[in-house]
């Protein structure tokens, strides 16, 4: 992975399925990605951690955000909806991660303004081949801003 920060970045995952979850943190142990992978599993928890709740009031803003949109509760539609009608989250570039290749689903997650879609490879290879790429050109290619820093709990 090519580096251009010497500082480790943090990346919310909000995936439900345990399967995808330890192969993010596979794909992050076998790409030597220095970056901090925080996970969730519902869309719940998601706001919850965005909004710095309990019992996520310690954590950091994630600087990225992965976003499967099949999810429990809250659809990751109407995830991406508040974090991008909020004027303090709404920086914070979003990936739609899924498995979906329905056209409906990747028209709605870029209207509502969503910075990239991409479908879940099946295989292990690609999966990792996927992850690396997107992350090293979200992390360390593109300008992302800086946080503007807001309440822990509002």
């Amino acid at each position: 992975m090519n580096v251009n920060s010497d500082t480790a970045k943090n990346i919310l995952l909000v995936e439900d399925t345990k399967s995808y979850q330890e192969l993010m943190s596979v794909a992050f142990e076998e790409n030597n990605i220095p970056d901090k992978l925080y996970i969730v599993e519902t869309g719940e928890e998601a706001l919850k951690f965005l909004r710095r709740e309990n019992p996520y009031k310690n954590v950091p803003i994630p600087d990225l955000i992965l976003l499967d949109l099949d999810l429990p509760g809250i659809h990751g539609h109407e995830i991406l909806k508040t974090i991008k009608q909020d004027e303090e989250m709404q920086i914070i570039p979003v990936i739609i991660f899924t498995s979906s290749t329905q056209q409906k689903d990747i028209l709605q997650s870029y209207e509502l303004q969503a910075n990239c879609y991409l479908t879940k490879p099946y295989d292990f290879e690609n999966f990792l081949a996927l992850v690396e790429t997107s992350l090293d050109f979200w992390l360390h290619f593109s300008q992302i801003p800086e946080h503007r820093d807001y309440p822990e709990s509002r």
